[in-house]
């Protein structure tokens, strides 16, 4: 499936365009099978979201973006799946594309199937405007979107947003106002704010007032993208168990963000973003363990409680991507067959997209 997607505009009434503690894991890791399998605590349950071949182009006046390349993951019903990597890899356009919120140069391949609460599914890439604005955004799969100050609609207080959101989505005029102050307040926005305008608040208070407005509407799949930008340690803390406790309750949460304490706090599984490809996805436990590829270890590396040492060498250009195996310029254990591509983690046990992985045996 080819899409090309137009540009989105922002529905009036509505909040948003759509809709360093290391911790310690919240659910045990298990062996599982990178790419496809629920970790502990979510077998059994259906694929609430199932990616495959997911591919993300943006056509330039004299170049070509590879924004997000042959992306396969599934999200589970009780998980929290934490996407990691360094900034320009490609993860907000993964959030952006399964909303369909990409500007008009974006060409959209693959398929995200989204599971509807009667058990059909529906391919998010395929969906027209109109079914992804009427019955996806806000209300099948929420977003908290990584720039709250340009998201939220300046003209409305939070109080405003909040309350139209919340009748847009079943609330009655007589229940919005203490629904909205118990949004607020999950969220540790305190309620004398809601009668701001979103200039008139602090960097903090427009991200947990843009994570309100996602939450409001209870959906069953919550995309956050960088949640905690702009809160103080406490708050941070805070808002990753909203998270986590909406999975254990039998939400879904995709958790992009670049904060690996964040990841290892909440997270079920992990997958590793490189250069718009998934490297390496595995159950939290097992990755902070023993990484498999280069990469992760990497990044895991660069942690102030590890080695405290940066990856060397820089990101590509998503513009003019090696050939091969994108991380191969910066890694120590690179060889003549990293020029050509290794399979991405798919549903195999055991593999990562990697030639010469350090632990868990063949490469993909």
């Amino acid at each position: 499936m080819t899409t090309t997607r137009q540009p989105t505009p922002v529905p009036s009434g509505t909040g948003t365009v759509a809709p360093a503690d290391s911790g310690t894991v919240n659910r045990a890791g298990t062996a599982a099978p990178a790419g496809t399998a629920a970790p502990a605590g979510t077998a059994g349950r259906p694929g609430l979201l199932e990616v495959d071949g997911l591919t993300v182009r943006f056509q330039l006046r004299d170049a070509v973006v590879q924004a997000v390349t042959d992306l396969n993951l599934t999200v589970h019903a009780g998980e929290l799946l934490a996407v990691v990597g360094e900034s320009g890899c490609g993860k907000s356009v993964l959030a952006h594309a399964l909303l369909g919120l990409l500007p008009g140069n974006a060409t959209l391949t693959g398929h995200a199937r989204l599971r509807r609460p009667a058990g059909e599914r529906v391919d998010l890439v395929a969906s027209s405007e109109r079914h992804l604005a009427r019955a996806v955004r806000g209300r099948a799969v929420g977003l908290v979107p990584q720039s709250p100050a340009t998201a939220l609609n300046p003209v409305r207080t939070g109080r405003r947003l909040l309350e139209e959101t919340l009748r847009a989505h079943g609330r009655t005029r007589r229940e919005a106002p203490a629904a909205a102050e118990r949004v607020a307040a999950d969220v540790g926005l305190d309620p004398a704010d809601l009668d701001r305008y979103p200039h008139e608040l602090s960097g903090g208070m427009a991200q947990r007032l843009a994570t309100a407005l996602a939450l409001a509407p209870d959906p069953p799949l919550l995309l956050a993208d960088e949640p905690t930008t702009g809160l103080d340690r406490p708050l941070v803390d805070h808002t990753l168990d909203l998270l986590r406790r909406r999975c254990d309750a039998g939400g879904a949460v995709l958790l992009i963000t670049h904060d690996l304490a964040a990841a290892r706090r909440v997270a079920d599984t992990v997958a590793v973003m490189y250069a718009s490809r998934i490297v390496e996805r595995r159950p939290t436990a097992e990755l902070f363990a023993a990484p498999a590829h280069p990469y992760t270890a990497g990044l895991l590396d660069a942690l102030p409680e590890r080695a405290f040492r940066p990856v060397p060498g820089h990101p590509p250009m998503l513009t003019d991507l090696p050939p091969g195996c994108a991380f191969a310029p910066r890694c120590e254990r690179a060889t003549d067959v990293c020029r050509t591509p290794p399979t991405p983690p798919a549903g195999t046990p055991g593999r990562v997209a990697c030639h010469h992985p350090l632990t868990l045996g063949a490469p993909a």
